[in-house]
């Protein structure tokens, strides 16, 4: 089994299995999701019409929101976001490294989604919560949606897939565990069966360092960057964990939408 410790982009199924991605995870799996973070968007001090998605992967969450919000979608992997493209040829796509991309402009929102469990440092983790800050508009707000945190962590095995119309099918396996506690990160163990339109079969198996950090961290990390009122959510419609971040000042448009439904974190 490969065993990887870098980013997303380094493995597999986000570099030369990317046009696999709709089957292994089907977009209509977000369907939910996407229509809770839409109301947290809608909570947001100002309009939120123009969003930023760090991380955006194949599209599957942008396939929902975009009707309604102008997306930007910025992600690492090229092939992640071709299928994205023909999923979302509506949407602006630019490649970038979500910790360090600057594009000179800001938004009404950012969403960062699962994406973030492949920062596996306090100081990767750091980084990305600046870049959100860099491009979240005074009166905003950050949506961050990791998989797992630390505190709530428990070892987990599951898994999923899909099929196409040209016959393809693609299935997967997950393991997620904790090697060494205390220390950050954790491991999730996949294996991909990934059937062709002529029924050639490929087995992948792929080991992933992912992040696991206390909400205690992300917080702190969160008010160092300069966020200001901050809440976490651990809602049903979310695979993840929410941590909902304003960003304060001036905002540019008129306050809207009604308190979004989280719990304060002192």
């Amino acid at each position: 089994m490969r065993d990887h410790c870098g980013m997303a982009s380094d493995y597999r199924v986000y570099s030369d299995l990317a046009a696999w991605w709709p089957l292994i995870s089907p977009p209509e799996e977000y369907t939910g999701e996407a229509a809770h973070l839409a109301e947290l968007f809608g909570a947001a001090e100002i309009a939120v019409r123009e969003v930023l998605d760090l991380g955006s992967g194949g599209g599957g969450v942008a396939v929902h929101l975009k009707d309604r919000l102008a997306m930007t979608l910025v992600d690492l992997s090229d092939e992640m976001l071709d299928v994205s493209r023909g999923l979302n040829p509506e949407c602006e796509h630019i490649s970038g490294d979500m910790r360090s991309i600057r594009l000179g402009r800001t938004f009404d929102a950012v969403l960062v989604h699962d994406a973030i469990d492949y920062m596996t440092t306090e100081d990767d983790l750091r980084q990305v919560i600046e870049t959100t800050f860099a491009h979240c508009r005074p009166g905003g707000l950050a949506v961050f949606v990791p998989d797992h945190v630390a505190d709530a962590f428990q070892p987990y095995s599951g898994g999923g897939g899909g099929s196409d119309a040209s016959g393809r099918q693609a299935s997967f396996t997950e393991w997620t565990w904790d090697p060494e506690p205390d220390d950050g990160w954790i491991q999730a163990e996949y294996e991909f069966v990934l059937r062709s339109a002529d029924a050639t079969v490929q087995v992948v198996e792929e080991t992933h360092r992912l992040g696991a950090f206390s909400r205690a961290t992300w917080l702190r990390l969160l008010a160092e960057a300069g966020f200001g009122t901050l809440t976490t959510e651990d809602p049903v419609e979310i695979r993840g964990h929410l941590f909902i971040a304003w960003r304060g000042g001036e905002p540019d448009q008129p306050a809207q939408g009604p308190t979004p439904p989280t719990r304060s974190i002192e």
